[in-house]
C-alpha cells in the first residue's frame, strides 16, 4: 500500500511538473519525422499478465516491421533472449537525444498511475522474450514491474543479461520502501550522466 501511495503521489506531481516537456517532446518529435508522438509495446507484467506499455516514439514510422532485418546487429544475442542494438539505424535524430536522456521514458508516468507499473521494479521484457525465461529468473514477474531499478542504477545496457536478471531477483527477494527511495535517488545522477544509455 505505502509503494502504490508513493508511486501514484510521485508519478502525478511528475506529470504536472513535466507537462511542458511533453509538449516540446511531441512537437519536435512530429516536425521531424511522420509517425505517431507516442509508442505502446505489449510488455509483460505483474504475474506475468500482458500489459501496454508507452513510450515517446524514437523510431521510424513502423520500425517493428523492420526488426527481422537487422537481427544481426542484436547486442545481446549470445547473453539470453534480449534484443538490443546499440546503434539501431532505425532511431530518428530526436529519438537518439531522447534515449540518451532517458526522456524517452516519460510517457510511462501513465502506466504508473494505471497501476501496470511502478517508479522502481524490474524491467518489464516484451512479451515473447518474457516467454523464454525459465526457472528462478521468472520470479521478477512477481513484483509489478518499474521505470527504474537495480538495472538502471548499475549501468543499464552494460550490464549482461545474466547479471540483470540476478540483480532483479536480488530486488524482488529484498524488497523495501526504503530500497526503492534509495533506487529513485540514484537514478537521477545516472540518468544526468546517460551512463549505459543507447
Amino acid at each position: 500500500l505505502t509503494k502504490r501511495i508513493l508511486d501514484g503521489t510521485l508519478a502525478s506531481f511528475g506529470l504536472l511538473v513535466l507537462s511542458p516537456v511533453f509538449l516540446t517532446i511531441a512537437v519536435l518529435a512530429k516536425a521531424t519525422s511522420p509517425g505517431p508522438v507516442f509508442f505502446g509495446q505489449l510488455r509483460t507484467g505483474h504475474n506475468g499478465k500482458a500489459f501496454r506499455m508507452w513510450k515517446f516514439r524514437t523510431m521510424v514510422k513502423d520500425a517493428e516491421a523492420s526488426r527481422h532485418d537487422i537481427a544481426h546487429l542484436n547486442d545481446m544475442v549470445e547473453s539470453g533472449p534480449l534484443f538490443k542494438v546499440r546503434n539501431d539505424p532505425r532511431v530518428t535524430r530526436v529519438g537518439r537525444v531522447l534515449r540518451r536522456l532517458s526522456l524517452d521514458e516519460l510517457p510511462q508516468l501513465f502506466n504508473v498511475l494505471n497501476g501496470s507499473m511502478s517508479l522502481v521494479g524490474p524491467r518489464p521484457f516484451v512479451c515473447h522474450e518474457a516467454d523464454q525465461m525459465q526457472g528462478w529468473s521468472r520470479r521478477r514477474l512477481d513484483l509489478v514491474p518499474g521505470i527504474t531499478g537495480l538495472w538502471q542504477v548499475s549501468g543499464r545496457n552494460d550490464v549482461p543479461y545474466e547479471e540483470m536478471i540476478r540483480l532483479d531477483y536480488m530486488y524482488v527477494a529484498n524488497w523495501s520502501v526504503w530500497w526503492d527511495l534509495r533506487i529513485l535517488l540514484e537514478t537521477i545522477p545516472r540518468v544526468l550522466t546517460g551512463r549505459g544509455a543507447s
